[in-house]
């Protein structure tokens, strides 16, 4: 079966075209569009065992993109399926599923209604992943499709873990309350560190750090999410390139008060100029900040510290709400590559029967690999995730049945 994935932004598609089987997959090609809406737009297309292709030209729309990338994989030259009939289905990330989508979901009427309905639970986020949708409709009718969920594989968090001390009205009447995010990529980089370790995923206690521009992580107790440090968005829970995550709301009070801040300026503030950036004023991205800390930058060297003990935090936060822990993944930007961040956040850790072994570490960028010693009582992992193959594999399970 092979399955384009899409992934759409607000001006960008990310897209994977894989060959799934029962028992195996192979990626054919990947690519980005980005810069839509804007005069000139951008395509990059990198087939696999071809030269890469890139086109640009202005993009009007998430239509006009997904016609560029329809194009591209059926190009005599640069193209990976000989027509469109050989594509059997789209997966297609979404981001926010609400109360209403524990699993991944076959695309019908009543699945865009509610993924609507989600629009005010994620602005930024669902509208463009419904125009994916809506484009595919236009372009590729009657072509199967699926939807996957950042948020589906929390919603198995039990009421103590995702309700807020807020009055129960809020929760009964605009369902605020926790929902997580992420949720592809903790499940798979899970389930993937167990089988190199031999864990068993269903009856384990494992903590999953997907730390990158964004950032979460998520106790996994017997194979379901338990609590997870994204909340009702992801702003919350652990320090970001852009956001602040964990926060004293009464501070937020106090400076939009000072600052004479509307709801919108607040917002901007927390989720795009606060976190690495909002504390250096140098960068988002850890690479600048790393280079900051060795020029000796003092901002720098706090902010990433910060960084560094949220994570260590949440951790120890959540051994303890498990009783333990058998199994610790590092996965996403940051966390499949940066060696120091994972020596400082497992170091001292011995009494949680963390043994690191940081020879292994040294070096260990974008592969899987054990990073703790032998003798450890917790297995310590890197996993390079891949949350396109997660939307493949659910639309290939989900339509083969």
């Amino acid at each position: 079966m092979t399955i384009l994935v899409l992934n759409c932004g607000s001006s960008s598609i990310k897209y994977q075209v894989i060959d799934m089987t029962a028992d195996n997959h192979k990626l054919l090609a990947k690519g980005l569009v980005e810069r839509i809406g804007l005069p000139e737009g951008d395509l990059t297309h990198k087939p696999a065992g071809k030269d890469k292709f890139e086109l640009h030209q202005p993009i009007a729309d998430h239509t006009a993109g997904i016609n560029l990338i329809i194009a591209a994989i059926t190009d005599p030259a640069h193209g990976v399926i000989g027509s469109l009939e050989e594509l059997s289905a789209v997966g297609h990330r979404v981001a926010h599923g609400g109360e209403y989508f524990p699993e991944s979901a076959v695309v019908n009427d009543d699945v865009i209604a509610k993924i609507k309905s989600c629009f005010e639970l994620a602005p930024l986020h669902n509208p463009a992943n419904l125009q994916g949708i809506l484009s595919i409709n236009e372009l590729l009718p009657g072509i199967p499709q699926v939807a996957v969920f950042d948020t589906s594989f929390h919603q198995s968090m039990p009421a103590e873990s995702y309700l807020y001390a807020l009055p129960y009205k809020y929760y009964d009447e605009y369902r605020v309350r926790k929902y997580g995010f992420h949720g592809t990529s903790h499940k798979f980089v899970a389930q993937k560190a167990c089988a190199l370790t031999g864990v068993k995923f269903d009856s384990s206690k494992i903590i999953t750090c997907h730390i990158g521009n964004g950032a979460s992580i998520t106790a996994i107790v017997n194979g379901k999410s338990y609590d997870t440090s994204m909340g009702f968005t992801p702003v919350d829970g652990l320090m970001m390139g852009t956001r602040c995550g964990e926060v004293d709301p009464g501070a937020l009070i106090f400076i939009a008060e000072k600052e004479g801040m509307s709801y919108a300026d607040l917002n901007t503030m927390i989720n795009k100029k606060s976190g690495l950036q909002g504390m250096t004023g140098i960068s988002s991205d850890m690479r600048d900040i790393d280079a900051a800390v060795a020029a000796g930058d003092p901002k720098a060297t706090v902010a990433r510290a910060i960084y560094y003990r949220r994570v260590k935090q949440f951790i120890g936060s959540y051994a303890a709400e498990m009783g333990g822990v058998d199994l610790i993944v590092f996965t996403g930007g940051v966390g499949e590559n940066q060696c120091h961040m994972r020596e400082e956040v497992c170091s001292d850790m011995e009494y949680m029967g963390i043994v690191f072994d940081k020879q292994a570490n040294e070096g260990a960028r974008g592969v899987d690999k054990i990073l703790s010693a032998p003798e450890s009582k917790v297995f310590v992992t890197t996993i390079a995730t891949d949350e396109e193959l997660v939307i493949a594999s659910d639309t290939f399970k989900l339509l083969s049945k």
